[in-house]
């Protein structure tokens, strides 16, 4: 079987971000801005650091543990692992403009 290559990895990461949600605002995560970092190492893990929209948000647990298992399911990805961080605090600045139309923002 062919190895995937980072650059296809990373694209293939970023379409299943784009179909997980935040619950209370019709947006994905990857266009609210909620995604900080995406890093695949020579052995093809991934380290996901996010943060949400706010620290007492009611998928504090539950949204990294989906998308860790989401980008876990990718053919190729070896081990993947979410790290949630508060800094910087999410502010609307970090929205797509895709997501600020999306949100009667632009």
């Amino acid at each position: 079987m062919t190895q995937i290559s980072k650059e296809k990895l990373e694209q293939l990461i970023i379409e299943i971000l784009r179909n997980i949600y935040d619950p209370e605002i019709p947006v994905n995560i990857y266009e609210l801005g909620l995604i900080y970092e995406i890093k695949i190492n020579d052995d093809f893990e991934v380290n996901i650091l996010m943060t949400l929209t706010t620290p007492n948000c009611p998928v504090a647990e539950s949204m990294p543990a989906e998308v860790r298992k989401s980008i876990a399911e990718i053919q190729g990805v070896k081990k993947a692992e979410v790290e949630l961080t508060f800094e910087p605090p999410w502010d609307q600045e970090m929205l797509s403009d895709e997501a600020k139309l999306d949100l009667g923002l632009l």
